[in-house]
């Protein structure tokens, strides 16, 4: 489950990032969680990113944010596409997609507190394949 609504529990604590690509990334998933998978301002942003070769991430991106909703035990909190801060699920999604190409076991963990579950083998496999898409644009993150 992907929740949009703010609480005082849960408030964005960590800064947006700067960078393009992973501007751009973190946006989609707000986009993606809040509007659903076929979100058109995601494929935008996509599509301003990437050019032509922007079906393969945005394909990968809907996957991700699939499997993490099909996987979760527990909320997943993601802020407002104008918030300029990150949930702590937020950041952690980003590290690990970041992190999938080149360390697996690093992009588990950081899944592993976002889902509450161990069993999110479907979300690293997405995450590590979104990470190497973006690499193979000229994107890395």
């Amino acid at each position: 489950m992907i929740a949009s609504e703010q609480t005082d529990a849960v408030l964005p604590r960590e800064a947006a990032p700067f960078g393009r690509a992973e501007a751009t990334l973190l946006f989609a998933i707000r986009r993606t969680a809040i509007a659903g998978l076929n979100d058109a301002h995601a494929t935008n942003a996509f599509l301003g990113l990437f050019g032509m070769s922007y079906r393969r991430p945005l394909v990968l991106l809907r996957a991700l944010m699939a499997e993490l909703a099909r996987a979760s035990a527990q909320t997943i909190h993601v802020s407002p596409c104008c918030c300029m801060r990150m949930t702590s699920a937020e950041a952690a999604i980003l590290r690990a997609v970041a992190l999938a190409p080149s360390d697996l076991r690093a992009a588990h963990a950081q899944l592993v507190s976002v889902l509450g579950t161990f069993d999110c083998l479907g979300a690293v496999s997405s995450a590590q394949a979104l990470g190497q898409a973006f690499a193979d644009c000229g994107r890395p993150l």
